[in-house]
């Protein structure tokens, strides 16, 4: 029970003690995933259930992060604090190729996703405090349908961005607001986010997902 709520926490008690980057100099954009240069260096790997193979590769002529799991479950994370007052929005693309059957989201058993990604705040030394937003490609959700995570209802909040009503093999271009998402969700004001988590997921449905992720970035318009 311990690792399916760890998972579904995108491993958010594992950064409770790190140091985390500071950016000082003013800029529009900071940079997060690097994926069309072919770097993926600062995301580390967290392994719950087995082990979602990730690596760049070329698609439609741009480097892109690809994502293949095979009733598995692990994820990529960047540790990073944001100023949320600053850089309020988060940017990125994502194209899913092939994901799990028509789950329903709402239960444990259908928690796996063909692409996710999370903004996380931790709670510090008071663990249970940490939260998660985690924009999902849904399963059976309508687009724009927001719940609690099957899992950890009171830390992670679920908001489908894109649905089974979404063509597969198409890239589609997020931008959200993580501190109105934030407020939306929580019910309370977040100045920072201390990490960005991705992860294509199939442990509980034991099915397979393949989908990529292009550049991930925060901006301040």
């Amino acid at each position: 029970m311990v690792e399916l709520l760890m998972k579904s926490l995108t491993c958010i008690l594992t950064i409770l003690l790190l140091t985390f980057p500071v950016y000082s100099a003013e800029t529009d954009r900071i940079n997060i995933g690097d994926f069309s240069s072919g770097r993926i260096e600062g995301w580390e790997t967290k392994i719950f259930n087995g082990e979602t193979h990730y690596r760049i590769i070329e698609i439609d002529g741009l480097r892109a992060l690809y994502a293949h799991s095979q009733a598995s479950a692990s994820g990529l994370v960047k540790k990073i604090r944001i100023d949320l007052e600053k850089y309020p929005f988060l940017n990125w693309s994502w194209r899913v190729e092939r994901r799990p059957g028509t789950l329903d989201e709402l239960t444990k058993a259908g928690d796996d996703y063909g692409a996710r990604v999370y903004v996380v705040v931790h709670g510090g030394l008071f663990f249970w405090n940490t939260k998660a937003v985690n924009y999902v490609w849904a399963n059976k959700s309508p687009k724009g349908h927001t719940w609690p995570n099957a899992y950890a209802s009171k830390n992670a909040m679920m908001m489908a961005l894109r649905s089974k009503e979404d063509n597969s093999s198409t890239w589609y271009f997020e931008k959200r607001n993580v501190r109105e998402d934030f407020r939306k969700l929580f019910g309370e004001e977040t100045r920072s986010i201390d990490a960005v988590a991705l992860m294509t997921d199939t442990d509980d449905s034991k099915e397979q997902a393949i989908s990529y992720y292009g550049d991930i970035f925060f901006s301040s318009r």
